[in-house]
């Protein structure tokens, strides 16, 4: 049986490893458009690889895809974070988890993985074909014709479909012509853009925050950090990814709120008053509350208007009153986002419902398959995205070699 894998990334290898090494005889072929392969893991947590997550349970873990939640609970019963630390490590591939739960090789090197992964589609005798970008498939007397831009056709038994996503609708033209219906690509993963900001001076203080997309139900916590074109970090990045679509249909221009006593909850405006009752003789601008940067607390009395040589007995209410709702609800206003294209993720592509959740195999084309994220599934960082890839492969390439 000849299995042809279309993409050389993460899902694309390892749909076609668990594959081959499933029905050993299967003859495995990866075709990858271009001269680069698993390219995105090469740069994966800035060289280092960020392969999964830890993670304590399945329901935790799932929470973290905006899209695809829901066939992910499922898939991960099949593989998940602990399966993928097992299989590297019996291929004497130690991973390491960080203070923020993200996984990566002990080596802090992502040769590491890509290094495992080539020696273990070797081992597999897995054809690996690059320079080949795939313009049509279809399917004829039970046969996959896969044609490719430069005029070459492999014929295949069986296909996995592990291209990626595209960042335009355009570029799945020739998945729609099997039939296969597309949710439009849009950004995934950027920051706020925030031309008029107060707070473009302060660029590089980082601070955990609570980050909400005013009249929407979307928030999230986590660091923050400031610069010079808006705001970024973990928290603008992650909700970005579960707002993604709304904020498109926006055209990018909405008004956020900052909590910067996110970890704080129970504080009360009581609190400063306390502090302004405690230090009636010292300056303002020297007591700075609740652990905030000193910068940032600086910038808060700025916009009061709270003078240079101000003491806390002179504050009035109602200063006080604005000082506090800075803190608490800090306004800005964004116009436009900014993503990095070398760690470029997209919500959409395949939609969920044309596939198979327990096989991932086509409904509508027998012994076609996908993974990775060519589907409509994106995670919230990298470590999530190849953990999705490694499920869907291995999920996609067991389904493939033992189906029929």
């Amino acid at each position: 049986m000849n299995v042809v894998v279309i993409g050389g990334g993460a899902a694309g290898f390892f749909s076609a490893i668990t594959c081959a090494a499933t029905n050993k005889k299967t003859k495995v072929t990866i075709v990858e458009k271009t001269d680069k392969l698993l390219a995105k893991v090469r740069i994966s947590g800035g060289g280092r690889c960020n392969v999964t997550n830890a993670c304590a349970s399945i329901e935790e873990f799932a929470s973290n895809y905006p899209r695809g939640r829901e066939l992910l609970i499922e898939a991960f019963k099949v593989f998940n974070n602990k399966d993928t630390i097992e299989w590297f490590k019996k291929r004497n591939v130690k991973l390491k988890t960080e203070a923020d739960g993200r996984m990566f090789p002990i080596t802090d090197n992502s040769q590491t993985i890509i290094d495992c992964l080539m020696h273990e589609a070797a081992k597999l005798n897995i054809d690996i074909k690059t320079k080949h970008p795939v313009e049509s498939i279809e399917k004829k007397g039970g046969k996959f014709h896969i044609l490719s831009s430069n005029s070459k056709e492999i014929v295949a038994d069986r296909v996995i479909i592990a291209s990626g996503g595209y960042p335009q609708l355009y570029q799945y033209d020739w998945l729609k012509k099997m039939g296969l219906t597309i949710e439009t690509p849009v950004p995934s993963l950027f920051t706020f853009n925030i031309p008029s900001s107060p707070l473009k001076d302060l660029m590089g203080i980082s601070h955990n925050a609570e980050v909400t997309i005013k009249n929407t139900s979307y928030k999230y916590q986590g660091p923050l950090l400031i610069t010079h074109w808006g705001i970024s970090g973990p928290a603008v990045l992650k909700l970005s990814a579960f707002a993604a679509r709304d904020l498109e249909e926006k055209k990018y221009t909405f008004d956020v709120q900052i909590n910067w006593l996110a970890e704080q909850h129970s504080v009360t405006e009581n609190a400063l008053k306390e502090i302004r009752e405690a230090n009636g003789k010292k300056l303002v601008r020297n007591v700075i509350p609740f652990n905030l940067p000193k910068r940032l607390w600086e910038q808060f009395c700025n916009q009061a208007e709270v003078r240079a040589f101000e003491n806390w007995a002179e504050l009035g209410n109602k200063k006080l009153q604005l000082l506090f709702s800075y803190m608490k609800k800090y306004p800005l206003s964004a116009k436009g986002k900014t993503t990095f294209k070398e760690e470029f993720v997209t919500s959409g592509g395949i939609t969920l419902s044309n596939i198979h959740p327990g096989t991932l195999e086509a409904l509508s084309t027998e012994g076609l398959y996908f993974a990775g994220e060519a589907l409509n599934i994106d995670g919230i960082t990298g470590g999530f995205n190849f953990q999705a890839a490694w499920t869907t492969g291995f999920i996609s390439g067991t389904s493939c070699a033992t189906a029929y």
